[in-house]
């Protein structure tokens, strides 16, 4: 893999990979195992959308 997109804590990938689904799945986009570079740029960012705003809430959450 020669991406510079690399994990910090490479033992969270796992649970980054089922993050990712999860927040695919919310806004209904069919992601799969694997590359996904058939996505439009619409529903990628639609997922990383999602990520970004479940991530923001369990902070706001944690803060309280």
């Amino acid at each position: 893999m020669n991406s510079s997109n690399k994990t910090m804590v490479p033992e969270a990938q796992d649970a980054m990979n089922r993050f990712k689904m999860e927040a695919a799945n919310e806004v209904g986009v069919n992601l799969k195992q694997g590359y996904n570079g058939d996505l439009t740029s619409r529903q990628a960012g639609s997922v990383g959308g999602q990520m970004v705003k479940k991530m923001i809430k369990s902070y706001e959450e944690s803060m309280k």
